[in-house]
């Protein structure tokens, strides 16, 4: 009988991705046969009854959503302080839904919403250097030899960023200044932080492509369903 890891099982249920599945185990809130486990590498099959929380397991058919984030919404499933959360746009869909990444409360933009557990893994695990693509204002210049640091990768506190496509948009004579930044990282901040390295504050942010997908066609607050080919395409590039 085929046999499948735990962490799997629980992405292909909608629950989480693979790394957060891993968390969910070692924290005890994972039941296999009426017995807690904490070995992420277990393998189970379908006979095998599997609780999170409390919560069996049930595969869902695949939901991949686009959707134009506005700021002022936290990139969670649910938030302890009763904030507004990505999710709550979507309370029509009968699925359990979780953001693909996260986008800051201030950030608006491109975000990926789904269930599929292996989808996530290939559209946030570092190792496939997904791209992806920001707008952003600052209240001042970057200047032409930053930019070129920018470019080759800088050094922030928690290391060297890798090299970055970077493109000046509108330069407001000393004033402020609109770029393009494409990055394949997914630090906490990054964007802003890098920024802040030149003594620059990010003023607005919103993310306009993720990989070959834009905004094309939304305003802030509304999604679409990934079409079947976008979704192959998006898993194909990842595996480049």
């Amino acid at each position: 009988m085929k046999t499948t890891r735990i962490n799997k099982k629980i992405a292909d249920a909608g629950i989480t991705s693979r790394r957060k599945a891993d968390k969910l185990i070692e924290e005890g809130r994972v039941v296999v046969n009426g017995k807690k486990v904490t070995e992420p590498g277990l393998q189970v099959t379908d006979k095998d009854q599997v609780t999170v929380d409390g919560v069996l397991l049930t595969k869902e058919e695949p939901v991949h959503i686009l959707y134009y984030k506005p700021a002022g919404e936290i990139s969670a499933a649910e938030d302890d302080k009763k904030r507004d959360t990505v999710i709550d746009a979507f309370h029509d869909i009968d699925a359990r839904l979780y953001p693909v990444g996260r986008l800051d409360y201030d950030t608006s933009g491109l975000l990926l919403v789904t269930n599929d557990g292996e989808f996530t893994q290939h559209m946030t695990h570092p190792k496939f250097e997904m791209k992806k693509t920001y707008r952003v204002k600052t209240d001042g210049i970057l200047l032409r030899h930053q930019q070129d640091e920018m470019r080759r990768g800088i050094k922030l506190d928690d290391g060297l960023t890798a090299p970055c496509d970077l493109k000046v948009i509108r330069d407001k004579g000393g004033k402020d200044m609109i770029l393009e930044i494409t990055i394949h990282e997914g630090r906490n901040r990054q964007v802003r932080r890098m920024f802040e390295h030149f003594g620059l504050n990010v003023t607005k942010l919103t993310r306009i492509r993720f990989d070959f997908l834009t905004l094309d066609g939304l305003k802030e607050g509304e999604y679409r369903f990934l079409k079947p080919h976008e979704v192959k395409k998006l898993i194909a590039n990842s595996n480049k």
